[in-house]
């Protein structure tokens, strides 16, 4: 059997990449910067309904300029969701400031408003919140935008995850005073690697544009007054991500179909539930994820990620909670609840196959294993 991928870039039928790419080496500029470039960043400014946007390297580098742009720096508080990638949590230490972890709530399974609350309590001078919309999952982000706006504090909402997500018909990315995206070989969309920084504040946009190239001065030899990164987006880089922006809705809607077909087949039995759909949410399901529960079965995460690899059939667990993780271990981590939701999660979770060439005869193929090792 062919091997069926978690989540694996898919370039458009059409071809649409190919004709952005083709203009560039037309032209002769493949370099980071270029009229791709300047076009992608309108085009997922207009797309998410934001003012300005910086394509750079990475998520993660779209982070870190977040951060900078918000002014923290050195022993500064920065509150980040615990369940997530290290890619959220890495960039706070790139700046010298001080991560502090916060738990998940299960409505959701991303940063809990309370526990946020009873964070800034103990850190009332926090300069900046990292919130992540998992798997695509909008988080409760107009209740945790009042908590920050009402303590002065940043907001940058990660939806490296979540491009096409919607929350109250607004897109996300758009709620906080940063936004990131990140396309990586792996996401709804991608660059092949990428990312984006946006933001309403265009001044800022424009001074991370700068950082990311190199903090060269305008003067006619190289002048810097400042550190600055080598985190701009290629031309090239760019221009397959305009040919995959032209088909992001038709993959929120595979994307859709697999989580709805995952749902039907395998929630009956009561073992296995999928992530939640928010109320007033329109997730992108970027992953269809589902947790086990632990009262009426001991098949784990790990016996099914090995059970799948024997047919080739790629699998994984949650992430790791980032307060767990031996590279933070000794930063805080801020609960509401008894135990952990972000720890239950990773610990039942379950990421299944979501790959949006994956056909659906491969899907059925798939949900027959499942059915056998959860005896459904």
């Amino acid at each position: 059997m062919k091997r069926i991928y978690l989540s694996s870039p898919h370039m458009s039928d059409a071809g649409y990449e190919k004709e952005y790419i083709k203009e560039a080496f037309d032209t002769n500029w493949i370099a980071p910067l270029g009229e791709n470039v300047n076009q992608f960043e309108e085009e997922v400014a207009s797309y998410v309904g934001i003012k300005s946007a910086a394509a750079l390297s990475s998520g993660t580098a779209a982070i870190h300029l977040g951060l900078k742009a918000a002014g923290v720096s050195q022993g500064d508080i920065v509150f980040c969701q615990s369940l997530t990638f290290s890619a959220s949590a890495n960039p706070i230490i790139y700046e010298g400031a001080i991560p502090v972890f916060i738990d998940s709530e299960s409505d959701t399974w991303n940063m809990d408003p309370e526990a946020l609350e009873t964070a800034f309590q103990k850190y009332p001078n926090a300069k900046a919140v990292v919130v992540v919309n998992l798997y695509g999952n909008p988080a409760k982000l107009i209740e945790i935008k009042q908590i920050c706006d009402a303590h002065h504090c940043v907001l940058i909402e990660d939806a490296a995850e979540s491009l096409g997500s919607k929350l109250m018909n607004q897109e996300t990315g758009s709620f906080g005073d940063y936004g990131i995206f990140s396309f990586n070989g792996n996401k709804i969309i991608t660059t092949s690697g990428g990312g984006m920084l946006v933001s309403n504040d265009s001044e800022k946009i424009e001074k991370a544009r700068f950082w990311a190239t190199q903090s060269r001065e305008k003067a006619l030899h190289y002048e810097h007054k400042e550190i600055g990164y080598n985190y701009r987006m290629s031309n090239i880089c760019a221009g397959i991500g305009r040919g995959q922006l032209r088909v992001l809705d038709e993959r929120i809607q595979q994307k859709t179909n697999i989580y709805q077909i995952y749902k039907k087949e395998l929630e009956s039995g009561g073992i296995l539930s999928m992530i939640p759909v928010p109320v007033n949410t329109e997730p992108n399901h970027w992953l269809s994820v589902a947790v086990i529960d632990a009262h009426k079965t001991d098949i784990t995460p790990v016996n099914i990620v090995e059970t799948l690899q024997g047919y080739n059939i790629e699998a994984r667990r949650v992430w790791k909670p980032m307060h767990q993780q031996p590279v933070f271990e000794k930063y805080d981590f801020i609960k509401v609840a008894e135990k952990s939701v972000a720890e239950d999660l990773f610990e039942h979770g379950i990421c299944l196959p979501s790959d949006t060439k994956m056909t659906e005869e491969e899907q059925s193929v798939i949900i027959s294993e499942l059915k056998k090792i959860l005896n459904l």
